[in-house]
């Protein structure tokens, strides 16, 4: 398994299915379509997409900051 952190390519909206798919080795679109059916059940799953957007770091996330000054 590799390390929780949302890609920079092959990501829809966030990239927190595309983190999620990577890390427990499936496909994202299988991720996609998991999370999708998971909100036809009632539950916090907006809220829980929303903070694993705000805490996964993006991959590479230092080299993102860097300016090209």
């Amino acid at each position: 398994m590799t390390a929780l952190a949302r890609p920079t390519h092959g990501r829809m909206i966030g990239g927190v299915c595309a983190a999620l798919a990577r890390r427990f080795g499936t496909s994202a679109t299988t991720m996609r379509v998991v999370f999708l059916v998971s909100c036809l059940l009632p539950g916090p799953q907006f809220l829980l997409y929303a903070a694993l957007w705000l805490l996964l770091p993006a991959e590479g996330g230092a080299d993102r900051t860097r300016t090209a000054w």
